[in-house]
């Protein structure tokens, strides 16, 4: 009887319309839901990242004047903007391990882009490098243009771990500054390691202009300054540990740490690619590289010629 009572409860016209009715406005209601949420997110995620972009695009538009400034002057004072902009938009909830940041991005911004500046007008064979045949030849306007806002977004996936944790922490988020300090210290130690392996390799060409860098903490690696820069941007990823992201952000700050790794890997490639047809014929050359790693201390990675995915 109860079995008998259900079905045709079930099989009611008038019931099933009502029933359908209610399926439908419940799901109009989570649509409407959802769609709602997702405004709120991206205009979230819009309102810190597309003005950072916007700083991104115009500082890197020195690449317009010249195309190395792209990877260059434009790289380093981009980064020291962006950094001025994370300061300034979340000054409200700037701390003094998220100020260090701020401040240890601006100085490696500042410190990279005069030091290639001051390169450029100086050393006669950087000056090769950049005023080539090849880097002279024109560009099409469809690969500038790409490259221009590639380098733009690289380089706000750089900073985007200390934005989502400042943009978190704004939010009331249980962030954890423990991370930021580590991240800081581990941006600190790169900055380190890539000025002083820039003021050795200055004065060891000083003393020998024709004899390749194999001092100080060249023993310990070959392109320590591209190590350096590793280290600075490890530091920045360690931040979204204690910064509370969501997965999008997760997302983000892993294809800007991707995305830079691959550039110093691809830069030690071509750096090895030159050295070798300078001092491919040099006994002691060969010794040193065979017994010196690339980029990576202790890891037997020595050489990266082979890796044609590395050419950009």
């Amino acid at each position: 009887m109860l079995k008998d009572d259900v079905e045709r409860k079930i099989l009611n016209p008038t019931i099933f319309v009502r029933y359908s009715r209610y399926v439908e406005i419940l799901s109009s209601q989570t649509y409407s839901f959802l769609i709602c949420y997702l405004h709120v997110q991206i205009h979230r995620i819009m309102h810190y990242l597309l003005i950072l972009l916007l700083v991104s695009l115009v500082v890197s538009a020195l690449g317009w004047v010249y195309f190395i400034y792209f990877f260059s002057l434009g790289y380093g004072f981009g980064i020291s903007a962006l950094a001025i902009t994370l300061a300034l938009i979340f000054r409200d909830v700037l701390s003094v391990p998220t100020a260090l940041l701020c401040a240890i991005m601006f100085i490696f911004g500042m410190r990279l882009g005069l030091y290639l500046a001051t390169r450029e007008k100086k050393s006669a064979d950087y000056k090769k490098i950049l005023y080539g045949p090849d880097a002279a030849k024109k560009k099409p306007l469809f690969v500038v243009i790409m490259v221009w806002v590639f380098c733009s977004l690289l380089y706000v996936g750089q900073v985007s771990p200390v934005a989502f944790y400042l943009a978190n922490a704004a939010e009331g988020k249980d962030v954890s500054e423990a991370w930021v300090w580590v991240g800081a210290a581990l941006m600190a130690l790169g900055v380190i390691l890539e000025s002083l392996s820039d003021v050795q390799k200055q004065a060891a060409k000083k003393r020998d202009p024709k004899r390749y860098v194999d001092t100080g903490l060249y023993k310990l690696v070959r392109c320590p300054n591209y190590l350096g820069e590793l280290v600075i941007w490890t530091g920045s990823l360690v931040v979204c540990i204690g910064a509370a992201c969501s997965a999008w952000q997760w997302i983000i700050a892993a294809i800007g740490y991707v995305g830079i790794v691959y550039v110093m890997f691809s830069g030690a490639r071509r750096l090895e690619l030159r050295q070798n047809i300078t001092y491919g014929n040099n006994p002691e050359f060969q010794e040193y590289i065979s017994k010196t790693p690339i980029l990576i201390p202790f890891v037997p990675i020595y050489s990266l010629t082979r890796h044609e995915w590395l050419k950009a």
